[in-house]
């Protein structure tokens, strides 16, 4: 079931940083001051250890919200981090986007528009990948690949799974967990896809390139750490399905060697088969035991479940306790709290 947006509606607009003092200013002055249906906007910094100026660039800009790690956490944990600050300050909607100003802020209403409508609790927007001059032809291959196979996994219809500008209802933001240290792209999807959340996509646009990509470092390291974040998911997520299906092609790829021994024993030719015997018994051995593991995998996921429902329902607690005064503001391990000096400076011309 859909979350029902409160009223009044908050939006906090979340920017994870890393070094981003030349290119944060355009970002922020590009963002919405006001949109239909939000009575607030917040913009909220998250730095993952910067060793530039970042921080005093969003103070001096005057950002309402600022938090951090001491030392580069990587993306993943920085958007968690604005997650849980952004739901402690009462957001009802959160959207992300990049410090590099890639996405076109004007489009953060229609990024948030099916969330207001009650249609959905993700909106992922979906760049015109084929038309982005900067993104290499195996860039644009490896996106088209890689959205296909997260449709896959989490039964969603996103278009451009990769992209960083979305936005999250209160709800949404409230079921999430990311494990993964490298990005949170995939992975929420999935996530979404399996707990029954509404993913929707909606096409956006795109700004000229600021700055080199820092998570796509090459493309044979971005392909090797998407691989490794889907199988994580499909392990996590479907242990079921990919312990048995991994057991069983193990298993009757065994059954294949073992028949294959035993035509060529029946035809005299046994002796000089001995080794495809062993290998056949080793391969039924390895294929029973993980289609048995399948089953401990499956039983595992539904505590795992169990535990996930349990920390929402404590994630809820904690939150209202802090917006009734009543319980300290919830801040994950490591981070810390920065202060604004002022507020919003940055105006349109």
């Amino acid at each position: 079931m859909l979350e029902a947006v409160s009223m009044p509606v908050k939006l906090i607009i979340q920017i994870p940083c890393f070094n981003e003092e030349a290119s944060l200013p355009i970002t922020l002055a590009e963002l919405p001051r006001s949109l239909p249906g939000i009575d607030t906007i917040e913009y909220l910094v998250m730095d993952d250890g910067s060793t530039d100026a970042t921080i005093e660039v969003a103070r001096a800009l005057g950002v309402h919200h600022i938090v951090g790690f001491g030392t580069n956490k990587g993306l993943a944990r920085a958007f968690m981090l604005g997650i849980h600050e952004s739901l402690a300050r009462g957001a009802d909607i959160i959207v992300n986007t990049d410090a590099d100003n890639q996405y076109v802020a004007s489009d953060i209403g229609k990024l948030i528009e099916p969330i207001l409508a009650r249609r959905a609790d993700i909106v992922i927007g979906a760049r015109p990948i084929a038309t982005i001059r900067h993104f290499s032809f195996f860039k644009k291959v490896l996106q088209k690949v890689g959205s296909y196979a997260v449709k896959l996994l989490s039964g969603t219809t996103v278009n451009d799974a990769p992209s960083g500008f979305r936005a999250f209802s209160r709800h949404a933001a409230v079921s999430l967990n990311v494990f993964s240290r490298y990005t949170y792209t995939l992975e929420t999807i999935i996530q979404a896809g399996q707990k029954n959340l509404v993913v929707e996509s909606v096409p956006i646009r795109v700004n000229g390139e600021l700055r080199p990509s820092r998570l796509v470092s090459s493309i044979p390291s971005y392909v090797r750490k998407s691989l490794t974040t889907i199988v994580r998911m499909f392990v996590v997520y479907r242990p079921f399905r990919f312990f048995m299906v991994t057991g069983g092609a193990i298993f009757f790829g065994g059954v294949f060697v073992g028949v294959r021994f035993i035509y060529h024993f029946t035809q005299g030719r046994g002796s000089g088969m001995v080794q495809s015997l062993i290998l056949a018994a080793v391969l039924l051995m390895i294929g029973f035991q993980t289609m048995t593991l399948a089953f401990i995998a499956d039983l595992l996921s539904v505590n795992r479940r169990l535990l996930e429902e349990l920390q929402v329902a404590e994630r809820e607690r904690q939150l209202a306790a802090h917006s009734s005064g009543a319980g300290p503001r919830p801040l994950p391990a490591g981070a810390i709290q920065h202060h604004s000096s002022a507020p919003y400076l940055a105006t349109r011309d």
